[in-house]
């Protein structure tokens, strides 16, 4: 209303200048009002362009990821049936952290533990669990042609714990109780030869006044020789009539022997005459020790896999049952040297289907990883 009034106006102006203006013709201010009404009218109904309101975009839901469910542990029909695979490691990221790093041990890395009690010259003195020079270089011969080197206790402990790096296939040489020097020499060729290091379970009973101390100590310095703990007394097996002061002369009067007399702390514990109880472990990670050695032999193990039985088994009844322990890194299993030949092949093959299975179950886990642990580990070195 306020715009016609306006343009009325203009129109009456428009007629008032024009009638003082000289002309030479007279104009009739009815024709020049009526004119200036319909320029006005005009003007009021020309058309105005209408704004398009502008589309305001809707922010597309983000969908939460679902991680898919992990696959169980690898299992195989080469063990006994009540020797099952243990896993130790709570943390899932954590574990699938270790396992695919690059710069880690690969999946399917198996490790065969070896005891060695008494390495004799022919079959005539053999106790039942030595072995002949000629079966032990058999032995020998037979773990390098199928790939196995030979590796330390801090090697294992280190593989154990957070899969660093070790060979594909490799193999512990434990060389139980006291000798001599001259014991040694034995393993000696396969160090030279290869690099081979051998661990002994060092007794400490004698203390500085061993007559076997001082060359062990010489042999020691050389490097090849892993010096661990077996006990101070030894011959009295931990077991569930110990008393904590008992286990603890045992336990930690091993490490203090070694640091005095050999200036090194032990990493492993070989449990004398394999006797090891929940309180012995727990007591034997109080004091620092790493990893553990019975004498069952239930077959090898890999990063977070550990065979052990959770129960006695009337077949095996010098078996202690590992399972109640808790702790499978502190009761690994050994094979005896009569026992490896055999199973050579069979170790490797179990290696070889693991890697596989691994392999099978990689795109699952990197998933899971990626939703589930990236957020709080980051990503794992080397993975897109």
């Amino acid at each position: 209303m306020e715009k016609i009034r306006f343009i009325l106006n203009l129109g009456l102006l428009a007629v008032l200048l024009a009638a003082c203006q000289p002309a030479a013709a007279t104009a009739d201010p009815g024709i020049v009002m009526t004119a200036a009404i319909e320029t006005a009218f005009a003007q009021i109904n020309v058309p105005t362009s209408t704004l398009i309101p502008t589309e305001t975009p809707i922010p597309t839901a983000t969908v939460p990821r679902t991680p898919p469910a992990l696959p169980s542990a690898f299992t195989t029909t080469v063990l006994h049936p009540l020797d099952t695979p243990h896993t130790y490691i709570q943390d899932s990221c954590q574990y699938l952290k270790a396992k695919w790093d690059p710069n880690h041990a690969a999946p399917g890395t198996i490790v065969l533990v070896i005891m060695f009690h008494g390495i004799n010259k022919d079959s005539s003195s053999l106790d039942a669990n030595d072995i002949t020079v000629k079966d032990f270089d058999k032995l020998m011969g037979s773990l390098k042609e199928l790939g196995f080197e030979a590796i330390n206790a801090t090697q294992l402990a280190d593989f154990l714990d957070s899969n660093a790096p070790i060979p594909k296939r490799s193999v512990v040489l434990t060389y139980d109780d006291r000798h001599t020097a001259e014991a040694f020499e034995h393993f000696r060729p396969y160090y030279e030869q290869w690099g081979w290091p051998v661990i002994n379970g060092w007794i400490s009973a004698f203390g500085a006044d061993d007559q076997f101390l001082q060359e062990n100590v010489v042999l020691s310095k050389e490097g090849w020789v892993d010096y661990q703990a077996h006990g101070v007394i030894h011959n009295i097996n931990i077991s569930p009539n110990s008393t904590d002061e008992f286990i603890r002369s045992e336990l930690q009067g091993s490490i203090d022997n070694l640091k005095k007399h050999f200036e090194k702390t032990p990493v492993a514990y070989i449990w004398p005459g394999g006797g090891f109880t929940p309180r012995g472990a727990q007591v034997a990670r109080e004091v620092g020790y790493r990893v553990g050695f019975t004498v069952n032999p239930r077959g090898p193990i890999m990063f977070n896999w550990i065979p052990l039985a959770d129960a006695p088994d009337a077949g095996r009844p010098a078996f202690i049952p590992e399972g109640p322990v808790n702790d499978p890194r502190l009761t690994l299993p050994r094979y005896w040297p009569t026992q490896v030949l055999g199973a050579l092949d069979t170790i490797r093959i179990m290696g070889n289907d693991a890697a596989a299975y691994a392999e099978q179950n990689k795109a699952t886990e990197l998933e899971y990883y990626d939703i589930v642990c990236a957020p709080i580990l980051g990503s794992i070195p080397g993975m897109p």
